[in-house]
């Protein structure tokens, strides 16, 4: 039985008929139950759905670059919630069923420090990727104590692995250590720059696919 505390418009707690009211992150909200369908799998539902699971995979794989990088965006939502919305509505495309993610529209941190500068990759030695950059510590807003961000992501093991406070911008280089059971698997690879008090973060760059080596 629901309880409504502060009138018909505010304070609803549980289930009022086909009204369900409940309260999340100090926000009180109001929603309708959705009246049963014949056929809860039409062609627009699956599509939606398979779009929606292939986000979900590629966001819980990176969670932990998320929750830093999408800090900014956390307002009534959380950092999962905020990258989940993003990519799902600017990076997913293709051709129905068979839809894909664009690495390089689906963003794992947005923010306005200075980006990335001529980043690229090494993977030619067994069991690490080496990222490499230009130093920008001097243009726009950069410091030279902005850190670095690296993310390995596998996408046939649904998992990443990644460097959330390396080498700072005059640094020029960070190398991440990678299991060996990623030997022969693609992986797909992102950098951004963190400030040094962990408030502002730079929009991620992908650096491309490789092979592990």
């Amino acid at each position: 039985m629901g309880k409504i505390a502060q009138g018909i418009l505010g304070g609803l707690s549980g289930k009022v008929g086909n009204i369900i009211g409940g309260s999340w992150k100090g926000i009180d909200y109001i929603r309708i139950k959705p009246s049963s369908v014949a056929n809860p799998r039409t062609e627009g539902q699956v599509n939606q759905r398979n779009k929606f699971t292939i986000t979900l995979e590629y966001i819980q794989a990176t969670s932990d670059f998320v929750k830093i990088g999408y800090k900014s965006f956390a307002v009534k939502k959380t950092e999962f919630n905020a990258a989940m919305s993003y990519v799902l509505n600017n990076a997913v495309g293709g051709i129905a069923p068979n839809f894909t993610i664009d690495y390089s529209l689906a963003l794992l941190s947005r923010g306005s420090l200075s980006g990335v500068l001529n980043g690229t990759t090494d993977l030619t030695t067994p069991g690490q990727v080496t990222f490499d950059w230009d130093d920008n510590s001097a243009e726009g807003n950069a410091n030279v104590t902005d850190k670095a961000m690296v993310l390995v992501y596998n996408p046939s093991k649904k998992e990443s692995i990644s460097i959330l406070d390396g080498a700072v911008r005059t640094i020029q280089t960070q190398t991440i250590t990678i299991p060996n059971t990623y030997a022969g698997d693609t992986v797909e690879l992102f950098m951004a720059f963190v400030s040094e008090d962990g408030k502002t973060v730079s929009n991620s760059v992908y650096l491309g696919t490789g092979t592990a080596a």
